[in-house]
């Protein structure tokens, strides 16, 4: 019963690499990890919601307010 247990924790986590990783490919950013990042290392910060937080990282990887982040 516990081998059971092991192999099903192993795909659920295999599970959440994936899709942590296809999410990088198309560039999603991942909201939990940003969570699990501000509690550890900037405890007592305000937290963006995950609309504050998707447009920042919208405007992060496009240039932001109305531009597109390219030479020309």
């Amino acid at each position: 019963m516990q081998a059971a247990r092991g192999a099903v924790q192993a795909v659920a986590t295999g599970g959440r690499y994936l899709a942590q990783s296809l999410r990088l490919m198309v560039g999603l950013p991942d909201y939990d990890t940003y969570l699990t990042h501000q509690e550890r290392t900037h405890p007592g910060e305000p937290v963006m919601s995950y609309a504050e937080f998707f447009r920042e990282r919208q405007d992060a990887r496009y240039g932001g307010k109305g531009r597109i982040g390219r030479c020309c």
